[in-house]
């Protein structure tokens, strides 16, 4: 009973920031600054401590500090790949839908780890679990915003920015299902987290942060930037 009002508010909490971005998509600028701070908060204050606090201590510090690396490394590489299959037109307006799909699938991907994570921290205790929720909740309203603006960057129909986000609004709760039928062991769940910051350090800082001051230079568009790092990292720092 727990997991099914956990999994609803993780569910609600995803599809309300993603529905704020469409309706507010006029203003994409503003969403977009918001976005590219939430994307690189979320892999600096969430992911990367958590990877540290869960897989350091069968890994090791100079083990684990690899898979950021690796998780860019090969966002970067796909990214490469869905931009060279894009058609020309659409370089020239700075959009490749492949770019926008690959955005959205690394952040449904996420959200079922965010899932997962729930799931794990309650096989450990109610305490952890109910800490870990906590600090899920607060970041999946960013990650609805996220997700519909990585398709509507890129080119994507609001249609398409809404499939995208029902699928991201139900991956956590897929993820807390898993948890039912799979132990993963907590060590092996932090090299998956350090992968996953590399992952959004590169959408972040290499696509995100520097489109949304190229396409709207102004300083709202900072403030933006600044508050969606800033917001990740408060409530992290509320919850831990």
């Amino acid at each position: 009973m727990v997991f099914l009002v956990i999994a609803a508010a993780a569910f609600f909490a995803t599809l309300l920031g993603g529905l704020f971005a469409l309706v507010l998509r006029g203003r994409l600028h503003l969403i977009l600054g918001f976005s590219a701070g939430a994307v690189v908060g979320v892999a600096f204050f969430d992911l990367l401590p958590e990877a540290i606090e869960l897989g350091c201590g069968s890994f090791g510090q100079r083990f684990l500090p690899l898979f950021p690396g690796f998780g860019f490394l090969v966002y970067l590489l796909l990214d490469r790949i869905a931009l060279s299959h894009g058609a020309a037109g659409n370089f020239a307006k700075g959009k490749n839908s492949r770019r926008g799909m690959l955005g959205a699938v690394s952040l449904v991907t996420h959200s079922i780890f965010d899932g997962i994570a729930i799931g794990l921290a309650f096989q450990v205790s109610a305490a952890i679990g109910v800490v870990v929720t906590a600090a899920v909740l607060t970041h999946d309203f960013s990650d609805g915003i996220n997700t519909t603006n990585i398709v509507l960057k890129n080119g994507g129909s609001a249609k398409e920015a809404f499939r995208w986000l029902l699928a991201d609004a139900l991956a956590p709760v897929l993820g807390i299902g898993m948890t039912l039928f799979v132990h993963l062991p907590k060590a092996w769940f932090g090299l998956v987290i350090a992968l996953f910051a590399g992952f959004f350090l590169y959408l972040g800082a290499s696509e995100l942060v520097p489109d949304s001051y190229n396409a709207y230079p102004k300083r709202l568009t900072t403030a933006g930037t600044i508050l969606g790092a800033g917001l990740v990292l408060a409530t992290t720092l509320a919850v831990r």
